[in-house]
């Protein structure tokens, strides 16, 4: 990894993802034609355009550390996830909400170390937010409208009451999220798109964010290290802690299992998933 202190290459990586943030609304300000991947996901100028950037201004930050961004990635170079240390970028997250007009886009980059998120900062370029995080404190930034930042504040997750509130996909919710979420008494309920989820978490403005669809590594690694580093925890479904990485140079490896992201402790969340779990088997007694 990078001699650079701590403080020092957040700084660096914010400075990188805000410029990628202009350079998505600049796209957006004149117009972004939208192409289909072999996937059937949408892809636009704005992605690859976000991602050169990123990619080559990490190279001079640390040529030593591997990439995996999304675009690249779905064009056959994701190698590096198999390192021990290596970058995760979604240039774009969110690219539905971006072609509709709406403003729950980010800008993605992750630093990865030995399967945790160490290092996460996203930048949301149309709602004049950055949220970051190196491990042990996060912070929620806001923006002028050139992307420099205004005003610096750290956050932290809230204690979750019996009465919790969640946040849940705008485009990607399903019948097993719902069902999640009525068998845990969940008491109000928001919703959002891309990785603002994580970040909503770990300001304490939700207290779970349950994701029982497909998601890829680069959509979590960035708002699942905000939230660590804001005092919350991300598990998978039977209580391990969500890794990143791959084993093997294949593209599925980099998919995520279904998991839950809370703003308590990693116990407080198991328990959670057992209650989950019993109901299941209650459900399917005879």
């Amino acid at each position: 990894m990078t001699g650079l202190p701590k403080s020092s290459l957040l700084a660096q990586i914010e400075s990188i993802a805000l410029a990628a943030g202009q350079i998505i609304l600049e796209v957006r300000q004149a117009g972004a034609s939208v192409e289909h991947k072999g996937d059937g996901s949408p892809v636009t100028e704005a992605d690859r355009r976000a991602e050169e950037w990123i990619a080559r201004e990490l190279q001079r930050l640390d040529s030593s550390i591997p990439i995996v961004g999304e675009e690249a990635a779905s064009a056959g170079e994701f190698s590096g996830a198999t390192e021990k240390t290596f970058f995760l970028v979604d240039p774009l997250d969110g690219t539905k909400e971006f072609i509709r007009g709406k403003s729950d886009f980010t800008v993605n980059i992750c630093l990865v170390e030995h399967g945790r998120p160490c290092m996460g900062v996203v930048v949301a370029p149309a709602r004049g937010e950055l949220y970051s995080g190196d491990g042990s404190v996060s912070y929620k930034c806001d923006l002028f409208s050139d992307g420099t930042i205004r005003q610096r504040s750290r956050i932290s997750t809230a204690t979750p009451s019996d009465a919790l509130s969640a946040v849940a996909s705008a485009s990607h919710e399903n019948t097993e999220t719902k069902e999640f979420l009525e068998r845990i008494a969940v008491g109000k309920k928001l919703s959002v798109g891309s990785s603002l989820k994580f970040c909503l978490v770990a300001t304490g403005e939700a207290d779970i964010y349950p994701r029982f669809g497909t998601t890829m590594q680069w959509d979590t690694a960035a708002g699942d290290a905000v939230l660590r580093g804001a005092g919350g925890c991300t598990l998978t479904c039977d209580g391990q802690e969500l890794e990143y990485g791959a084993t093997s140079n294949e593209m599925q490896a980099l998919r995520n299992p279904h998991f839950v992201s809370f703003g308590g402790s990693a116990d407080a969340l198991r328990a959670l998933l057992r209650v989950s779990a019993l109901q299941d088997l209650q459900l399917a007694a005879p």
